[in-house]
């Protein structure tokens, strides 16, 4: 008997796999990023401010395509993480400083979504939202460690669809749209504080730091669980049909995120800002704020959405701090080996869930928490933005890959544009 041969990898099969198949680490990304603390900020940014900051969104949308397919290339060309890539090109201090800060920041948020999530099923079915906390944190962990990764991956992508809420709520309430086109496309600039630190806010949430760390390793992960792939540093005529895979995901991903993005500001501008509801601190406060306003269809798919964005972003805020401090350390990595072989990326993953539901359970200010994790999360990505754009550039790092003179100027523009947001976030506190 043959031994069986490694499958060959076919260059002309990738161009005839259906566009919901070339979907995943992009996508999933883009959806996680409107999760249960970003629905709080748009939500904000629409109530208080009406049309007038729905210019941001699509002022982000650029921007962040740009950082996230250099996140994603990194991965893809070298078959490593960014906290791998920046252990074997920066002193240890820089990458410690870095993965400390995201691991801080990911659990804060964790607890904040969890609690976003707990208090959102208690306004739909009753009960108390300590119970439903414990359960999202039980279930996200579950399908976290004891699915297999070409299954769970599926799983993600799936719950991408829960955002969809979102897009039937504005058509529930009855957008003007000469409006909302107006400040779309118009924006009427302030320089008040609370425009300009919301501002800030829909920044910080748009583009934030897990991503990156999320988005690199997926696409390790699903190179290592397709057969025949291998990084393309060392496999470079794989590399036409996965760029290009690359690029469509993270514009797809990315444009989705931002849409939802929109339809989240939309609706509370209609609804609560027309209203004169004009403090939203937590995404289930703006779902409850809109059953008297827009009724009780409106805010069970607004409500809705928060549980199934919470199940998607949990896990990719958790999965990320694992990835970052599995590979700082050279730990086995990756949802696609068994409990046993990445006992210590597992241990991190579980560590940082739990210690989310201990500080919903400890009393500490939700708002509070949500304040610390975007400062945190401003602290670090202007960093993390620099040493990308930096590794994508080094031939020593990407091969013949390094990053084109266009990604490249998107790239620091759009640090830039963050430095300045974290500049102004603190010159405002």
């Amino acid at each position: 008997m043959n031994p069986t041969k490694p499958p060959v990898w076919d260059e002309h099969s990738e161009d005839h796999v259906p566009l919901l198949k070339k979907l995943g680490p992009g996508l999933i990304t883009g959806a996680a990023d409107d999760d249960p603390s970003g629905i709080a900020t748009y939500s904000q940014a629409g109530a208080q401010f009406g049309y007038g900051l729905l210019w941001s969104v699509l002022f982000t949308t650029p921007l962040m395509i740009g950082i996230q397919i250099v996140s994603a290339r990194i991965g893809r060309v070298t078959g490593h993480g960014l906290a791998a890539n920046i252990r074997e090109q920066f002193p240890g201090p820089v990458l410690y400083f870095i993965v400390s800060l995201l691991l801080i920041a990911n659990t804060i948020n964790i607890a904040a979504d969890l609690g976003a999530m707990g208090n959102a099923l208690e306004l739909i079915a009753g009960g108390r939202s300590e119970i439903y906390v414990v359960f999202f944190a039980l279930v996200s962990l579950t399908l976290q460690i004891f699915v297999p990764f070409p299954r769970y991956a599926p799983i993600l992508k799936w719950l991408t669809l829960a955002l969809f809420s979102y897009v039937g709520t504005v058509f529930v309430v009855h957008v003007p749209l000469g409006e909302a086109l107006a400040g779309a496309l118009l924006p009427q600039l302030s320089f008040k504080s609370d425009y300009v630190a919301t501002l800030v806010a829909v920044l910080g949430t748009t583009i934030s730091p897990y991503l990156f760390f999320w988005q690199a390793s997926q696409e390790v992960e699903e190179q290592r669980a397709t057969p025949g792939h291998e990084p393309l540093k060392t496999a470079p005529e794989q590399a036409r049909s996965n760029l290009r895979r690359i690029k469509i995901d993270t514009y797809i991903g990315m444009v989705f995120s931002n849409l939802i993005a929109l339809c989240i500001m939309l609706t509370t501008a209609v609804t609560l800002h027309a209203a004169g509801v004009t403090d939203i601190q937590t995404s289930a406060q703006a779902a409850g704020a809109l059953r008297p306003l827009a009724g009780d269809f409106a805010f069970l798919l607004f409500a809705a959405g928060i549980i199934g964005t919470g199940l998607l972003a949990v896990p990719v805020l958790a999965g990320s701090a694992a990835y970052a401090v599995a590979e700082s350390f050279r730990w086995p990595i990756g949802l696609g080996l068994p409990l046993a072989e990445a006992r210590g990326f597992y241990f991190i993953l579980t560590v940082a869930t739990l210690l989310g539901v201990a500080i919903d359970f400890s009393g500490v200010d939700p708002i509070k928490t949500l304040l610390w994790a975007a400062v945190i999360n401003g602290v670090i990505a202007v960093p993390i933005m620099a040493v990308m754009m930096l590794l994508a550039a080094k031939p020593a790092v990407m091969g013949t890959f390094v990053i084109k003179r266009r990604l490249r100027v998107l790239g620091w523009v759009s640090t830039a544009v963050m430095a300045a947001a974290v500049a102004a976030m603190f010159v405002l506190r």
